[in-house]
């Protein structure tokens, strides 16, 4: 990642790019027939597409959102270590809470759909495609970007951006304030945005998981 080559021409018109295909999300897909999960996916499919294309386009250079091709494999392996390292600082806290007469599985609770096709689809969708997604747009372009400014400027600006979309109004995202802090320090320290994207999808996998048993 060179954040110094990273425009904010490039940034500027992923912005655009991602918030027209919201429109059209909102405007179009989401009312049809198909499932609004499955229209949801097959937003962030085409966005995540359309923002390496833009980043491979205007930058000139794969990396400068992370995803070159020789980092694929060893960002797989080093997500794999800091998923084991987060799943295991997390069993701690859980205890913790426990021991504290907190039951920490409400805490990360996730309404799952009760058909079992629509349960596969909220797996692959919040699960692995729209983890992707966020990866590449809130860590390889916004922390991408604003790491010019610092690596506490580029931490606050993307994860208060990556937390603002899951905030309800009522309380406060702690998964995802945390979440987008460790992906943050995770991209910086590995150069690859593979790393990132392993732990997040890992993430949530596991915390959809958990709601079985809450």
């Amino acid at each position: 990642m060179e954040a110094n080559k990273f425009t904010l021409k490039t940034l500027a018109i992923s912005i655009a790019v991602v918030l027209a295909m919201e429109t059209v999300f909102r405007l179009t897909l989401a009312g049809q027939t198909v499932s609004p999960l499955l229209a949801l996916g097959i937003t962030r499919c085409i966005e995540a597409v359309l923002l390496v294309f833009i980043a491979n386009r205007f930058e000139k250079d794969p990396n400068a959102i992370g995803l070159s091709k020789s980092k694929l494999y060893p960002g797989l392996k080093r997500g794999l270590v800091w998923s084991a390292g987060f799943g295991i600082a997390a069993g701690i806290l859980f205890a913790v809470l426990l021991a504290a007469g907190i039951n920490p599985l409400k805490l990360v609770h996730t309404p799952l759909p009760s058909a079992p096709r629509q349960i596969i689809l909220f797996y692959l969708v919040g699960g692995v495609i729209g983890p992707v997604w966020e990866e590449i747009f809130f860590r390889g372009f916004i922390f991408g970007f604003f790491r010019r400014w610092g690596l506490y400027t580029a931490i606050l600006i993307s994860t208060a951006l990556f937390v603002l979309p899951h905030y309800d109004g009522s309380h406060l995202p702690l998964t995802q304030i945390v979440g987008g802090i460790v992906f943050a320090i995770a991209y910086e320290k590995e150069k690859s945005l593979i790393v990132p994207v392993t732990i997040h999808c890992l993430g949530n996998i596991a915390i959809f998981s958990l709601t079985f048993l809450s």
